[in-house]
């Protein structure tokens, strides 16, 4: 609904967070069709590193508000989850030991 009227920005903040593995693809595959389609320009928020480093043409990781990587797509390809993680712990001096670094709330510490 939100391309309907062709938006400057397409936001879109864990817009398959809740959903089942198989929608997930499906919901991200019609999203790209329309990106594609319509030529927008987009922000998606995610916690899949995975995503993050499949789709666009940057990434941007973010950590307790601030920007700590900023890629362009020539500077991500090739990167592996495992990569990525990497360069999170040493851009943000954190150990990314399990998920509760991505799933802990920023008042939480």
């Amino acid at each position: 609904m939100a391309t309907i009227s062709k938006p400057a920005l397409l936001l879109l903040d864990e817009h398959t967070a809740s959903l089942d593995p198989k929608t997930g693809r499906t919901i991200l595959e019609l999203t790209e069709q329309v990106i594609r389609q319509e030529n927008l320009t987009t922000l998606m928020v995610t916690h899949n590193m995975e995503q993050a480093l499949r789709l666009g043409n940057r990434l941007i990781m973010m950590d307790a508000g601030g920007i700590i990587l900023d890629m362009d797509a020539e500077q991500k390809s090739g990167l592996t989850v495992s990569d990525l993680v990497e360069q999170f712990e040493l851009a943000s001096g954190k150990r990314f030991v399990d998920d509760s670094l991505l799933l802990r709330r920023r008042d939480e510490g």
